[in-house]
């Protein structure tokens, strides 16, 4: 899409969110923190796109979860900032684009590592869905025993190392993201769920992890007992919440 379409398409704020409401819910708005469909817009004029959760009691917005998310700059520059870089047939500096945005090289930049990071990650913004199953990982090489040929302490693996943390989701018998997971804490583990994974309609594995709990009020969550099984194709034993 060029520059004037973008124009003639995205007008002013409203627009774009009306466009973004649609790509992302179609007929059925969600609440973003706990996927409840029982929703209604609210109804000040100065709040657009604003919700309201019956739900959970949250209000939210169709940003909410995304790389626009508690943005201040308007979307109209956001989309059209989405246009420069794709028709750009080399790479587009942040210097060229606060030009062309009428704004501050640093804000140009802050919007392009966004966009770049949302382009690198799950297809462009398309997020995995249906059975999914996620899990980390710790790279850095192999452990090393102790010096001392009498110190038989095992070297510390996996969440008790100090390598560095990949998390990864793959879809069942389709895509995968992963990405340096710099926190694995429960809310670290949810940002990366709600930036990958569709919630409605999907099924989220994982073992037993606590930091995992947290994506229970975004998604339906299932846990496997490593202790007992490393898969279940069938779903069958597994604990569902």
């Amino acid at each position: 899409m060029n520059l004037l379409e973008v124009f003639k398409r995205y007008p002013d704020q409203e627009a774009c969110i009306e466009h973004l409401e649609l790509a992302r819910w179609g007929d059925t708005p969600r609440c973003p923190h706990c996927n409840s469909e029982d929703v209604a817009r609210k109804v000040e004029a100065d709040l657009i796109g604003r919700w309201n959760c019956h739900s959970c009691e949250s209000s939210f917005n169709v940003l909410s979860g995304t790389i626009f998310s508690k943005t201040r700059i308007p979307l109209q520059k956001w989309f059209l900032a989405i246009a420069l870089m794709q028709d750009a047939k080399k790479s587009l500096s942040s210097h060229q684009l606060a030009r062309d945005l009428d704004m501050n090289q640093k804000t140009a930049w802050y919007m392009q590592f966004r966009i770049r990071s949302q382009m690198a990650t799950a297809d462009g913004g398309i997020l995995l869905q249906g059975i999914v199953e996620a899990d980390e990982t710790y790279v850095g090489g192999k452990p090393r025993k102790g010096n001392r040929r009498d110190d038989d302490t095992p070297a510390p693996r996996g969440r008790g190392t100090s390598k560095t943390a990949i998390i990864g989701a793959v879809e069942r018998g389709g895509r995968v993201v992963a990405q340096v997971a710099s926190d694995l804490t429960g809310a670290g583990v949810l940002r990366f769920i709600r930036s990958t994974v569709q919630p409605g309609g999907s099924l989220l594995i994982t073992d037993e992890y606590r930091g995992y709990r947290a994506v229970r009020r975004y998604i339906r969550h299932a846990v496997v007992n490593h202790s007992r099984e490393y898969a279940n194709g069938a779903l069958g034993s597994v604990s569902v919440s």
